[in-house]
């Protein structure tokens, strides 16, 4: 059969028969990078609202305390572990992106250390079917990337969860034909609406993700059954949910290249479409000496996709904020910065900063051919303007973020909410993952006492 007919079978084969010695040792590092940043994001939000309200709703549903949720004490079933931890590391937008297409991590680290967790499982195992799980949910979004995207589903939910069903299948041994089924169990289970974005259901989506694709593969293991060809069948994934598929992208260079080289890591908590503009800002500000109150006008001209996912004029909370590409360059030239602080609702509506948000005008332009590139005027009050073009924003595959800086990240989201101690406890663990008999060590580690 031809990879149009059997592209859900040779990814199946795929992650069965790969090796962990096939995995190139550039990319075993970047999973560790991806773990660290991931762990971070989980554990510095651990106690946000929205953690505190979906725990309230499963907490008395949830069966055995089989694993951690990060940052907090209780411990819960796999399944619900790997929702909220999946939902922790999401929320303030501030984990891994790939290049073109999802969030990698949050459907699918949640799912394996709960699951490694609860099994004792080793570090290296874990290690691999991440770089597998990734590949797999990549290359499912990028075969109907951007036409399933424009359409208005969230592609971190919808794929993401074939991600974490490959991965989490990898660890249980599934065979070819489990393998398969998996992928077609996660293909009838795929969800995520754009619609949602800016409220608390976006972190929900990888949340969700990880839960399903855990389950998923639980179900396969047990020779649970689905269509073969749950991806590329007629009425399949892809045919359903996009008008536009390709196959070739689903299989082609399987082993030889890898989505994992594509990942980037965010400095600011925020969509990934707003950080030219944020750096463009916070470059003219600390270059010229710029106080707020002297900005006449802020011009932004920027690539559509911008606008089409920031472009809430007036946010009213925190996470509006996120979706608010005025409130990105505001923030900046009023405090400076645009870290977590600078997206709580306090922020959002402080009058300073609702002042130059104001002032603040985008306008759409296909000629910015990345939305990871902006062109920033500023307009004084005195008539002087300023002009910063960044063509690549801080933390793109042009610029990226170190592995010293992906540390400094995570001291700054994890010492507020475990110690000192424990945070450089939890990056050594990171880096020396592959070399943990039970990846454990890593969930008792970051729990809150």
């Amino acid at each position: 059969m031809s990879s149009e007919q059997a592209a859900t079978r040779i990814l199946a084969r795929y992650v069965v028969e790969s090796r962990y010695e096939d995995i190139p040792q550039t990319m075993r590092h970047e999973a560790k990078r991806a773990l660290l940043n991931w762990l971070g994001c989980a554990v510095g939000t651990a106690h946000h609202e929205t953690i505190d309200r979906a725990l309230a709703a499963v907490a008395p549903f949830a069966g055995s305390p089989q694993a951690a949720l990060l940052g907090r004490s209780e411990r819960l079933d796999i399944l619900n572990a790997a929702f909220l931890n999946g939902m922790s590391s999401h929320v303030l937008d501030f984990d891994d992106t790939h290049e073109k297409a999802v969030h990698p991590s949050a459907p699918v680290y949640p799912a394996l250390l709960a699951l490694g967790e609860w099994r004792a499982m080793r570090g290296v195992d874990v290690l691999h079917a991440f770089v597998l799980g990734v590949e797999v949910e990549c290359r499912v979004a990028l075969s109907v990337f951007p036409e399933h995207y424009d359409r208005g589903w969230h592609i971190t939910g919808t794929a993401g969860v074939f991600g974490a069903a490959a991965a989490t299948g990898k660890l249980l041994g599934l065979s070819e034909q489990q393998m398969t089924w998996a992928l077609g169990i996660a293909a009838t289970q795929s969800s995520g609406l754009r619609e949602m974005f800016g409220t608390m259901c976006k972190s929900f989506h990888p949340g969700q993700a990880a839960r399903n694709g855990m389950s998923a593969a639980l179900l396969a293991a047990r020779d649970f059954t689905s269509s073969d060809q749950g991806i590329e069948g007629p009425r399949g994934f892809a045919h359903v949910m996009s008008t536009r598929f390709d196959p070739d992208i689903i299989t082609r260079d399987l082993g030889r290249r890898f989505e994992l080289a594509s990942n980037m890591y965010k400095p600011y908590p925020c969509g990934l479409v707003v950080h030219a503009v944020i750096d463009g800002c916070l470059e003219l500000r600390q270059i010229h000496g710029i106080r707020f109150a002297d900005v006449e006008r802020v011009e932004l001209r920027v690539n559509p996709m911008v606008l089409e996912l920031t472009g809430k004029l007036t946010p009213r909370n925190g996470l509006e904020g996120k979706f608010s590409v005025y409130h990105a360059a505001a923030v900046a030239l009023v405090r400076g910065m645009a870290g977590e602080a600078q997206y709580s609702d306090e922020v959002v509506c402080d009058p300073e900063v609702v002042a130059v948000r104001e002032r603040v005008h985008a306008t759409s332009d296909a000629s910015v051919t990345s939305y990871l590139e902006a062109y920033v005027k500023i307009v004084m009050r005195d008539g002087k303007v300023l002009e910063r073009h960044v063509p690549h924003a801080l933390g793109t595959l042009a610029r990226p973020m170190s592995d010293a800086d992906l540390e400094a990240k995570f001291r700054a989201l994890v010492e507020p909410v475990l110690s000192p101690a424990r945070t450089g406890e939890l990056i050594a663990h990171c880096w020396e993952f592959d070399q943990l008999s039970d990846v454990g060590v890593l969930g008792r580690a970051a729990t809150a006492a």
